[in-house]
């Protein structure tokens, strides 16, 4: 293949590297030894993760979630555009600012569905065994360069800026990889057996509605513990979808992927866990209540929930 998800992995890398050298020149951080190590911890795992072994790769993440623990994360100075050159540049460029956020979804659609099997010299164009996540990365590159096209900035400048966003978020940003990672770890445990014996002795298995119901509140529920639902994803999928709903009812898995995955996404709305989604924005709009976000989406979720419950129900089967 000409684009695999390592040169992704590389670019993650690479970026990651620049700003731990540019939180390293920032003298006005008081933690900025300890940020750079976090994100240059973090830059490691992208670039030599295929090299280092598990164990080590295993010290890596403990070092990571020791240094975000204990508070060493913070925050620098960045070099800012004033709000009347932002105005200003607004202003100019008008609609043509949601240009790049725009392709990023719409480049991501056709490199997954229209991309995946095309060839260059006989060989796949994109990484057919992930090619939404390899379809992303271009996305996220092209737009890159049409933002630096349309705002006549150098390339560093965008780097700058992601620094100040990323150290705003923290920690926080790297949360969905390790929960995700969490939630693998889970299922080689053997989670996903002992959730399936749990729901099939607390409800008939027989019941097609009950089944499609203990799987879509448990999605939820997963998710809202583990503050992520890619997390909650292989556990509960491997301990209720596919037991008793694909295997033992004949279910569609592509349809129990998706709605399950919606249903997972419910209960992101509603924890505190799901800090990047629902702490930090209350934090970057100075809420003076944390769980503001979470308490404004609560109704929402659990209409959404009740809905996926039919729809799981009318169309998986």
């Amino acid at each position: 293949m000409i684009i695999s998800l390592e040169y992704i992995y590389y670019i993650a890398g690479i970026f990651l590297t620049l700003i731990t050298v540019l939180t390293l020149k920032d003298k006005k951080n008081p933690k900025r030894i300890t940020t750079a190590l976090f994100w240059g911890l973090y830059a490691l795992t992208f670039l030599f993760g295929k090299v280092i072994p598990p164990m080590y790769m295993g010290i890596i993440v403990i070092l990571i979630a020791i240094t975000a623990g204990f508070g060493g994360v913070g925050l620098g100075s960045y070099s800012q555009s004033t709000e009347n050159e932002r105005k200003d540049s607004a202003k100019k460029l008008g609609n043509l600012l949601f240009l790049p956020a725009l392709l990023i979804p719409i480049v991501t659609i056709i490199g997954a569905l229209w991309l995946k099997n095309v060839k260059i010299g006989g060989l796949l164009l994109l990484d057919k065994d992930n090619v939404t996540i390899v379809s992303l990365g271009v996305a996220c590159l092209i737009a890159l360069i049409v933002s630096l096209l349309l705002t006549k900035q150098k390339a560093m400048q965008s780097i700058k800026e992601s620094r100040r966003l990323i150290d705003t978020i923290g920690w926080a940003s790297i949360l969905p990889q390790m929960l995700a990672a969490l939630g693998g770890l889970f299922t080689v445990a053997g989670v996903g057996s002992a959730v399936t014996k749990l729901v099939s002795g607390a409800i008939p298995v027989d019941n097609k509605f009950l089944v499609v119901v203990a799987y879509v509140v448990a999605m939820a529920l997963f998710t809202m513990i583990m503050g992520n639902a890619f997390a909650a994803f292989p556990v509960i999928t491997g301990g209720i979808g596919l037991p008793l709903v694909v295997h033992m009812h004949g279910g569609n898995p592509a349809v129990l992927a998706a709605i399950g995955m919606f249903s997972g996404y419910c209960g992101t709305l509603m924890t505190p866990m799901a800090a990047n989604y629902n702490i930090v924005p209350a934090a970057l709009l100075d809420l003076p209540d944390k769980n503001d976000v979470i308490k404004v989406q609560v109704p929402t979720a659990l209409l959404l929930l009740v809905v996926n419950i039919f729809l799981m129900y009318f169309l998986v089967y």
